[in-house]
């Protein structure tokens, strides 16, 4: 089986407190660095930026000259009034008509910025999907262990999703401001250097309120993004299980609980959008104050010929233009926040450690018979407290071995090592004659089949659900793999049949009946060695004989390994082990650990007493 397979079908992990990377209220560690990181992945389509840029250039262009006509028509009719001479219609009219064609010409330009913009910031979010995708099936289980799904989805979609609108809309918002300014300035100079200075005189005071701002505000945007990561967890885990949360009458339990990490986001997002909701009022206040002050002057200025009426009148209005870009420096700063707020929870993905690259040994692995030896292994998912402490055994090829102890006693942390889904601390485990350290995970996956207590079928047909073990399985091969795990009978009463869909967790078939399906995708995938983890935990006792009856017939030259609590179903194994806090403390067939009349003995009379007495 491939490498993503085994990886889909790895067996339920125990899940740690391992610290989240970003402690509440928090700030960003490297603001600078994840800036340049995420402008990184704009140079890409440099070309394209250059393309909205000169879009921005002509549509700004058109709108910073527009004043300054009005300005020219304002002061045509003030000279006819004045000196007493008709309005000069003809002028106006042409002025009129070049307005229209520059308004025109400004949207269609502002119209092919926002639509190569938008390419640019779906095409730039598109690849940092596909990177931490790719990132996701490298990491190691330690990593889901540490951290919950909801967490991680919310890194992946939410966070995703921030750094897309805050490219398309800041971005170019961003570009515009900037060559609104400049070509502003450029005009404001060409009509009065003075008036100019008066203007900007405010600019210093913007900038600082807007900076001043921003630090406090940025700490707020962090914490409401991983407050949003924990409330998407905890809806996960209560839409997944909401069948046991109302069995259990938790409904009022979960509604508080979400209720409290509503309000923690509701805090962190009013707070970071409260403070940087200030700027918006404080740019335009301070756009008011440069009104006013070139008002003053530009009255004097016209009062003593200094300057046109209409010069003034254009220059008020390109006040009003240079203190919008101000005002919109807000919005801009408030989406930048954001953008790299979730920017620099996807770097921290991205930049977790990944599963070493490991070279495919020159073995041929179809010449391997399946014996498997455990020499002193030693593993812990915490270093410090080993599950599995000094673990030696022997097993040959074909045997059956059953693996029994209580919960905790490391039973299923014996079959993850055996897949390498972790890597041992200390001591070998060998196939045949080669250890597994030599072999690639995706080698050593490929010699087994799992069948796990907790199910997993994907949304498909049962067709393509029992062919997830062996891609390129004919129809006749399929239907024998599922005659023979007692599926066919049931699939054909289904309406569609093999084509049945499944629904999401496979919901529209029973609890056996997804178990049956899964046992026939181990028969399809047709391995060295066999695995099930409480396979039959979870099915009635028809139906659990019925899967005896096809793992048995399965097992048959075959190593296996079998997990299991009733210890009926395990009593014809070659070797029962026996497992207690990581160590063997009883090896032995059926009868020999009955005799000996240890741990085995007393968990066998339990289960045998609580049979009867039912």
């Amino acid at each position: 089986m491939s490498n993503d397979n085994q990886r889909r079908m790895a067996p339920p992990r125990r899940h740690g407190g391992g610290p989240p990377y970003m402690m509440p209220g928090e700030k960003p560690k490297e603001f600078k660095k994840t800036l340049k990181r995420l402008v990184g992945y704009l140079k890409p389509r440099k070309y394209q930026l250059i393309l909205v840029a000169i879009a921005a250039i002509f549509s700004t262009l058109f709108n910073v000259i527009s004043p300054k006509l009005l300005g020219n028509a304002t002061t045509s009719i003030f000279s006819s009034i004045t000196k007493g001479i008709g309005i000069d219609f003809p002028f106006l009219s042409k002025l009129l008509l070049i307005l229209i064609g520059l308004y025109a010409l400004s949207a269609l330009f502002a119209y092919l910025q926002q639509y190569i913009m938008a390419g640019v910031s779906q095409k730039t979010t598109a690849e940092l999907r596909q990177a931490v995708n790719e990132k996701l099936t490298k990491l190691p289980l330690r990593y889901y262990d540490q951290h919950p799904h909801g967490d991680v989805l919310s890194r992946v979609i939410n966070d995703i999703d921030n750094i897309n609108n805050s490219i398309q809309q800041a971005l170019s918002q961003l570009i515009t401001s900037a060559i609104m300014i400049i070509g502003t300035i450029i005009m404001m100079l060409v009509i009065s250097p003075l008036l100019t200075l008066v203007a900007l005189v405010t600019l210093p005071l913007s900038a600082f309120a807007i900076r001043f701002i921003a630090s406090f505000s940025q700490k707020h945007f962090v914490n409401q993004q991983k407050e949003l990561g924990n409330v998407n967890g905890h809806i996960e885990e209560m839409f997944s299980g909401h069948q046991v949360v109302k069995a259990f009458g938790k409904e009022k339990a979960s509604i508080e609980k979400f209720d409290e990490m509503n309000e923690r986001l509701y805090e962190s997002g009013w707070k970071a959008q409260f403070i940087s909701g200030i700027m918006m009022p404080l740019m335009t206040f301070v756009g008011n104050i440069g009104y006013v002050f070139v008002s003053i002057a530009g009255g004097i200025l016209v009062l003593n010929r200094s300057i046109f009426l209409g010069d003034v009148q254009a220059f008020i209005q390109y006040t009003q233009q240079l203190s919008q870009p101000m005002a919109q420096a807000a919005g801009i700063a408030n989406m930048i926040q954001t953008a790299l707020a979730s920017a620099e929870r996807v770097f921290a993905l991205l930049d977790e450690e990944e599963e070493r690259v490991e070279e495919p040994a020159a073995v041929n692995l179809d010449q391997l018979e399946g014996k498997i030896s455990f020499d002193h292994v030693r593993f812990g998912y915490d270093p410090e407290k080993p599950v599995i402490k000094d673990l030696s055994l022997e097993v040959k090829s074909g045997q059956t071995i059953a693996i029994v102890g209580p919960t905790g006693a490391g039973k299923t942390t014996i079959i993850n090592l055996l897949m390498k889904f972790y890597e041992i601390d200390n001591g070998n485990i060998m196939i045949d004659h080669i250890s597994i350290r030599e072999l690639t995970r995706e080698q050593v996956r490929s010699m087994f089949a799992m069948v796990l207590q907790d199910t997993w079928l994907y949304n498909g047909t049962i067709r393509d659900n029992i062919a997830y073990g062996r891609d390129q399985a004919t129809d006749e091969e399929i239907i024998k793999a599922a005659k023979s795990a007692y599926a066919d009978d049931f699939i054909r009463t289904l309406p569609d049949g093999y084509k049945t869909v499944l629904t999401e967790d496979a919901s529209n078939i029973s609890q056996g009946q997804r178990q049956l399906l899964t046992i026939a995708r181990a028969i399809l995938a047709n391995p060295k060695i066999l695995i099930l983890d409480e396979a039959t935990s979870s099915v009635d006792t028809r139906t659990e004989m019925n899967i005896q009856l096809a793992m048995n017939e399965l097992m048959v030259g075959r190593t296996s390994f079998v997990i299991a609590h009733r210890l009926s179903t395990i009593r014809d194994a070659d070797i029962i082990l026996v497992m207690n806090e990581g160590d063997i403390i009883e090896k032995g067939s059926h009868e020999e650990l009955l005799s000996q009349n240890g741990f085995y003995a007393d968990l066998y009379r339990s289960q045998f007493s609580e049979t009867s007495a039912g």
